[in-house]
């Protein structure tokens, strides 16, 4: 599969083509509003500066998108068509209407509805299934999928295949399973604004500071589990079950939205802002986003899962001017400093997974060092030749300067890419002893990684190898 039809470059509508686009799929989008290209362009920005710093590995070439002036041209061919046009039900069926007859054989429409049922959608016979997503589209990883079984299959294979994590309904029921939770906490704040109880930032605060980030990486019932102590979730219950039966919250009831509660949080909204445009705010929400989730990933925790499984699957390796690639990524918001480009401990580390990038390259991988073997970094001197600002796609490659003994002598160049072009921003000498993990000693290799390091040694033993040796300061 290789196009996708967007219908609807609104914010969920943008969200999904920048998802589709930056996975490599061409994009063909139909949106009435005169307004719609400079409203898909900010979000494509914000998505390239973030959805790539996600990942240890590039994300495919971008697909090519298009902005269409009708349905039929839009929908004709695609492979995918993801309809995101206003939550109401008469107009999706007049879409699903006009889309039907150019839909490719076995083709369906997956809907981004926040509410309506399946059966819903399909009540006057279009191809039709609830494929649901969370703004912004491009970043969270999870998708709601509901309708006929067939069609949800299909959903779970490409949204899979996007980097995303679905969860297929077992029963259809209005507004799904997450937006009843956003639901809940939203009537509670209501009311607590309108009784006075708290500021929508105080709201906000007690959410983004407390169990918001608590539930980002572990849910409800294992959070839940874990405050049950030892004894586990049975004590959970035990202790705290009862408080359901108390009146702590209103959830059975909702405040009018009168116009003087519109007002009131319109007011205070604007003040939490303080200033701040929309775009700076989306801008901030990546970021804060991007670093929360490559937090997650040393563990393999929540939203960090399907992007370490998606990882898993794009390509690496390679060679450049005939030496191995050992790293190719995108450089992250949060390896940048206060000036906008990466810091000297960001290079280090580019530097650090190089290493690591040629011991598996040589055999000395995971399961090589959980034998009780490994190599450790003795020494190592970094030249800075240029900036590297966040968002760039840097590649390096790396150098067996002596491979023999315990030791292991490299030289990794970083480049940054532009377009087909690379030039050279830093160059990593490092030393390292190969190490008994046990008696935390030097020590031989094993036999077949030796073989390996010495042949790579021998095979670049020809190459110029710049600054090797020169202490700091000095020039090659």
């Amino acid at each position: 599969m290789t196009r996708a039809a967007i219908i609807g470059g609104g914010v969920i509508g943008g969200g999904w083509a920048a998802r589709f686009l930056l996975n490599g799929w061409d994009v063909s989008i139909f949106d009435p509003d005169p307004d719609a290209e400079r409203k898909l362009s900010e979000v494509l920005k914000n998505a390239r500066a973030s959805l790539p710093a996600l990942y240890d590995k590039a994300l495919p070439d971008e697909g090519k998108i298009h902005l269409c002036s009708s349905l039929e041209e839009a929908v004709t061919g695609a492979d995918w068509v993801q309809e995101s046009v206003s939550e109401r039900l008469e107009l999706k069926h007049k879409v699903y209407a006009q889309i039907t007859p150019f839909l490719a054989e076995g083709v369906f429409i997956a809907s981004s509805t926040s509410g309506f049922k399946a059966s819903d959608l399909t009540a006057q016979g279009a191809p039709v299934a609830v494929v649901h997503p969370f703004n912004p589209v491009y970043l969270l990883p999870f998708v709601e999928i509901s309708g006929a079984a067939e069609l949800a299959s299909k959903a779970v294979k490409i949204i899979t295949d996007l980097g995303m994590a679905p969860l297929v309904l077992h029963k259809e029921i209005d507004a799904f399973i997450a937006n009843r939770f956003q639901e809940a906490v939203w009537r509670e704040a209501l009311w607590m604004l309108k009784d006075g109880i708290a500021t929508t930032g105080e709201i906000d605060d007690a959410i983004r500071m407390s169990f918001g980030l608590r539930w980002a990486q572990m849910g409800l019932f294992e959070t839940y589990r874990i405050a049950g102590g030892e004894a586990g979730m049975q004590s959970y219950i035990e202790q705290f079950g009862p408080s359901l039966a108390w009146p702590w919250s209103k959830l059975t009831d909702v405040p009018e939205l009168d116009a003087d509660l519109i007002s009131q949080i319109a007011q205070q909204s604007d003040e939490q802002a303080a200033g701040r445009s929309i775009r700076d705010l989306e801008r901030l929400r990546d970021d804060n986003l991007v670093a929360i989730m490559r937090g997650l990933r040393r563990n393999s925790s929540g939203a960090a899962k399907p992007v370490l499984d998606h990882e898993a699957q794009l390509p690496s390796g390679g060679y450049h001017d005939g030496l191995p690639i050992t790293l190719r990524r995108a450089v992250p918001v949060t390896w940048t400093d206060y000036n906008g480009h990466m810091n000297e401990a960001a290079y280090l580390e580019v530097g650090t997974w190089a290493t690591d990038g040629l011991m598996k390259y040589i055999g000395a991988d995971a399961d090589y060092v959980a034998s009780g073997k490994s190599f450790f970094t003795v020494d190592t001197r970094i030249r800075y030749l240029d900036e590297v600002h966040r968002g760039a796609t840097v590649m390096v490659t790396t150098q067996v300067v002596k491979g023999e003994g315990k030791k292991m002598h490299l030289l990794h160049r970083m480049f940054k890419q532009d377009g087909t072009e690379y030039s050279l921003v830093s160059t990593i000498e490092t030393l390292l002893l190969h190490t008994d993990l046990t008696t935390r000693r030097s020590c031989a290799p094993e036999p077949h990684i030796l073989e390996a390091l010495t042949a790579l040694a021998e095979a670049h033993s020809q190459r110029p190898a710049e600054s090797i040796g020169t202490a700091v300061g000095q020039r090659p």
